[in-house]
């Protein structure tokens, strides 16, 4: 196959998505091959000398050791000089039930090891473009994916708290400049993309034109802001969370399209200060923040039986209404009585 036959825009989608491996890596495959022919190959070798009685060599008055390694070399590579050949029945019987599998066996090896390399890139392509069609479908399901700019430590976070809540793996893709963050995101089972996440072609790549969340988690302020504005620009629908530390860049992000903004470094500075007042109420607070552990915090439609009630008469502890994009505190006479489109905001244990 001629690689500079080879689509450059294939090619740059090779290097910049990458799925989770779903099968052995090719660099092992080829190695465990490898270790299976020499076994194929020392079969032969041991089948041969013990019976070397049975062969004839023109260039040796007797079969040896380097001559049965010669033998099955050219045997099972079916070149054959016919130099060394089976004379006795036994040789011959051997041959037939036992050398010629092996062969069958060491081309097989060969020409699977062969095809593994050559049909790589295709499937590769294959896997991408059936993802990429796998997440227009769950788009128009209404079940779009949720693309993580950024796999620090708030990304690897915030992806392990959507896995806690229950989100697929296979509704989160990840971006990142850095190949190793990338490669790690592979291996723990998600979709990754290797680029700068304030470039156009990189967030298309990650289908963010059809995602239903976005999270953006780089690392400074000032890319974080290009990132939402260039997120922005490719979806108008979708919910932008993105992280900040410092409150003066809230406002900007804000006004960039993001949804949601939070700040790293405030959000610590109060919990630290809490924690110093009231250590009982820091733990709370922290362990409100730890998903799946205690106290949860959750987002839920208001039940059937709820509606019409109050948010004290609740199953969970609600803290907050939701009704037509504002936010109700509990104690807020607008928050009663229920109605069937709210959404209320609780403190459940789990």
């Amino acid at each position: 196959m001629n690689r500079d036959r080879f689509d450059p825009q294939e090619e740059a989608v090779l290097r910049q998505i990458l799925l989770p491996a779903s099968t052995t890596r090719p660099s092992r495959q080829i190695r465990l091959r490898a270790l299976l022919a020499l076994a194929v190959m020392a079969v032969t070798v041991a089948l041969v000398y013990l019976d070397r009685g049975g062969y004839h060599d023109n260039a040796h008055p007797h079969l040896d050791l380097l001559g049965a390694v010669y033998y099955a070399t050219v045997t099972l590579s079916t070149t054959g000089y016919g130099d060394i050949t089976p004379v006795s029945s036994g040789a011959r019987l051997v041959n037939v039930l036992l050398i010629t599998p092996l062969r069958v066996l060491f081309l097989i090896i060969l020409v699977g090891t062969t095809l593994e390399v050559l049909t790589t890139r295709t499937r590769q392509l294959w896997r991408i473009k059936h993802w990429r069609t796998a997440m227009t479908r769950a788009a128009g399901a209404g079940a779009g994916h949720i693309v993580v700019v950024g796999y620090g430590t708030k990304g690897r976070n915030a992806v392990e708290t959507l896995l806690t809540k229950g989100v697929p793996k296979s509704r989160i893709v990840v971006v990142d400049p850095q190949h190793r963050s990338v490669q790690l995101a592979n291996e723990d089972g998600l979709v990754g993309v290797l680029g700068d996440g304030t470039r156009t072609e990189v967030l298309r790549r990650a289908e963010v034109g059809s995602a239903a969340q976005i999270v953006v988690a780089t690392q400074r302020d000032d890319t974080a802001v290009l990132v939402t504005l260039t997120a922005r620009q490719l979806n108008a629908t979708a919910t932008i969370v993105a992280a900040v530390r410092e409150d003066e860049n809230g406002p900007l992000l804000r006004q960039s399209g993001a949804t949601v903004v939070v700040t790293s470094s405030s959000s610590a500075g109060r919990l630290l200060g809490v924690s110093t007042l009231s250590p009982n109420a820091g733990a709370v607070l922290e362990d409100l923040l730890t998903v799946g552990n205690g106290l949860d915090v959750i987002d839920r439609p208001v039940t059937d039986a709820e509606i019409g009630g109050t948010p004290h008469a609740c199953g969970d502890l609600v803290i907050a209404v939701v009704r037509e994009g504002r936010r109700l505190l509990h104690t807020d006479p607008e928050a009663s009585p229920l109605l069937p489109s709210d959404r209320v905001i609780a403190i459940r244990r789990v």
